[in-house]
Parts: C-alpha cells; sequence; structure tokens
C-alpha cells in the first residue's frame, strides 16, 4: 500500500506494513490511547512505521499537535498486545489506536502540553463519531493490559477530555484515611470490589483474595480515574470513585 486518504482531516499520512484485516467480523468500537515512551517523537514514529518492529498504531499525536495517521481505521493495527476488556481479548480487532508522544515513565515522564491535548480531542471526537464509540469505551493502554502498561498513565488529562465530551469520567473522591483493602486482604470487602472492577470491563478474576494482579488492575483503575495517588491500596477514595463510576454508566443508560 503507497498511501490512503486520511480518516481524520488534517491528518498527514505516513504508511506502516504493520497492519491486517480486523478478525471475525469484528469492528472497531473503542478507543486506545498510548503513550510512546521513547526518547522523540520522531524516533517512535520510525519505529512503528518499521517492519521490524511488529507493531503499529493506527494515529501518532506529536507534542506540537501534528497527527498523522499510519493505519486505516478500517484495519486492524498491532498496538494492544496481550490484554482485555469485558472479556474480549483482541482489542486490536476492536479499537482504533492512538500513540501520544510523551518520554513515559521510565524516561522523564512529562507533562502533555495543551496542543497536543487538544488534537487528541479533536482526533477522538472524530472517531468516536464514525465508529460509534460510546464514552465508556475510550481508554487507556494500562486500562486493558494493566500487568504490562501504564500508559499514558497518571499525568494524562482525562478530565480535560471529558469536559469536552470525550471518555467516561467523575470526579475523583479526595483520598482521606479510612478503611482499605491492600495486598494480602482477603474476604468479601475483596470480592466486592473485584465485582465491580470486573464489571466496569477490568480482566480481574473474583476470588476474594486481592492478589498482585488484583493490585495491578487497582494501581490502572487510580492512574486513569484517581490519579493523585497511584497505589494499587483501595482505599475509601479508590472504592467510592469506582462506585460513582458505575453508578453514573447506569445513570447514563436510562
Amino acid at each position: 500500500m503507497s498511501g490512503f486518504q486520511p480518516d481524520h482531516g488534517g491528518a498527514e499520512v505516513r504508511v506502516s506494513p504493520n497492519l491486517g484485516p480486523r478478525r471475525d467480523g469484528k469492528r472497531a468500537d473503542a478507543i486506545i490511547l498510548h503513550y510512546t515512551g521513547m526518547e522523540t517523537g520522531e524516533a517512535a514514529e520510525a519505529w512503528l512505521c518499521n517492519p521490524e518492529s511488529e507493531v503499529s498504531s493506527h494515529y501518532i499525536v506529536h507534542e506540537d499537535g501534528l497527527i498523522v495517521q499510519m493505519v486505516r481505521e478500517a484495519d486492524r493495527a498491532w498496538h494492544a498486545g496481550a490484554g482485555s476488556w469485558h472479556g474480549e481479548t483482541d482489542m486490536n480487532s476492536r479499537s482504533v489506536g492512538i500513540e501520544i508522544v510523551n518520554r513515559g515513565h521510565f524516561l522523564g515522564y512529562n507533562d502533555f502540553g495543551d496542543s497536543q491535548v487538544d488534537a487528541v480531542i479533536g482526533l477522538c471526537r472524530g472517531i468516536s463519531l464514525r465508529h460509534g464509540v460510546p464514552p465508556e469505551r475510550v481508554l487507556a493502554h494500562s486500562d486493558i493490559a494493566p500487568a504490562r502498561k501504564a500508559d499514558p498513565g497518571e499525568k494524562f488529562p482525562w478530565g480535560r477530555l471529558a469536559a469536552s465530551g470525550i471518555g467516561h469520567f467523575v470526579e475523583p473522591v479526595p483520598v482521606r484515611e479510612g478503611c482499605v483493602v491492600m495486598q494480602g486482604s482477603v474476604g468479601e470487602a475483596v470480592e466486592r470490589l473485584q465485582s465491580m472492577l470486573a464489571l466496569y470491563g477490568y480482566g480481574v478474576e473474583i476470588n476474594g483474595a486481592f492478589d498482585d494482579m488484583t493490585r495491578l488492575v487497582v494501581m490502572a483503575f487510580q492512574r486513569h480515574f484517581r490519579p493523585g495517588l497511584v497505589d494499587g491500596i483501595a482505599d475509601e477514595s479508590t472504592i467510592e470513585t469506582l462506585h460513582a463510576l458505575l453508578e453514573a454508566l447506569v445513570t447514563e443508560a436510562v
């Protein structure tokens, strides 16, 4: 494929060879946001277009707000990897992937700039309209792969996206002292927590034991929805924020 017309107006095109058809008749009904986690945007874009990398994304959004499309939205890009959401394990076939240029946690995690975030908002709005993506399916890479990924991380301004009508979000309940469940806890409180996380979409086993996977899922939840403290401990703030999100979903569905 030598080129294509961009799906998003204003996007530049640089074709990646790393793609395939969406499998089993699946369609894109989710958006997954990533950060690049590399030194520069240019290096990240080159890697996503390198056949040796065996990774790609539909879009990359540079720090100045430039949007480059590398894979058509109709095709299956290789951005999500192993993970799940609501039991679906082939999220590449169910999503449009957006890489956001940022050095990430291991290279001096920096704030996301206004121009870049504005570009992400506009891009997500267009994708959502084209594919009917509901707000609760605008996801972080860490949401679907909490054991492997932390991106786009706790510095990403999900609240700002929500204020622009993108994504599902409630104001986080302030952190305060109170009851907690944490790694090593067992019993009904842990089972209720796991049940709520699974109901929202996270891949967590409901076994009543706060194991390491539960800790990682709680951290992923905190990065997205309660970023003020990401520690993997389910304190009252974390649990109440999760409960509020689930209540909001029910209210919005009525």
